[in-house]
């Protein structure tokens, strides 16, 4: 919907409150996951943290902003897997712990050094991605996408991986319903029709 020339094939990164997936996307209406968080999504870890700090909700804005007055200087374990899956629950505990055992640790370092292990997550994957298909697209999707050290850092990576980044404009960043009457639209010009008996599926797994 913001970029009119961007045409499969391309990978796509969904980072959102309900998902963490890597997308080869081979048509509009053609959808392989290549790798998928094996717990917390990472929106939903994003919320956990900001909660746990004081911030509230929605956490993914506020702990942007805070980290923006912070250092990363605080070490939080990554977890990688050899092939392209996600795990975010090891990083979510430990800010957790941290927070805990120290009540008065600084928050804006602390949302800060989260903000980059997990973003360092979201880069070696998306990079084996690349690497493995040989791919010179590369779209991110989903409320999170709207992270600004998350849209900084993989502008750093179109650059160094000669590869071009597409990002959805901020205010459709969290609009469901834009993307689902985006799909239906692919749906609809590639001849799918549904009975007026379709229902809600809200666990509908992508490729469905």
């Amino acid at each position: 919907m913001t970029h009119k020339d961007l045409q499969p094939p391309f990978l796509c990164l969904i980072v959102s409150g309900g998902h963490t997936h890597l997308v080869n996307v081979k048509s509009y209406n053609d959808f392989e996951i290549l790798g998928k968080t094996r717990d917390d999504a990472i929106g939903e870890a994003f919320d956990k943290v900001a909660r746990v700090v004081g911030l509230g909700y929605p956490g993914g804005p506020k702990v942007d902003n805070l980290a923006k007055e912070g250092k990363p200087s605080i070490e939080l374990p990554l977890t990688h897997f050899d092939g392209l899956d996600f795990s975010f629950s090891g990083i979510k505990t430990a800010v957790i712990n941290l927070n805990h055992k120290d009540p008065n640790i600084n928050k804006a370092d602390l949302c800060a050094s989260f903000q980059k292990a997990v973003t360092e997550m979201l880069l070696t994957n998306t990079e084996k991605a690349v690497k493995e298909f040989k791919a010179d697209k590369l779209a991110i999707a989903g409320g999170v996408s709207r992270n600004s050290y998350i849209r900084a850092e993989f502008d750093k990576f179109a650059e160094r991986m000669n590869i071009k980044v597409y990002y959805p404009e901020p205010i459709l960043c969290t609009d469901n319903a834009a993307m689902i009457a985006a799909q239906g639209y692919y749906n609809y010009i590639n001849g799918e029709r549904a009975g007026l008996n379709l229902n809600a599926v809200p666990n509908l797994k992508i490729g469905e």
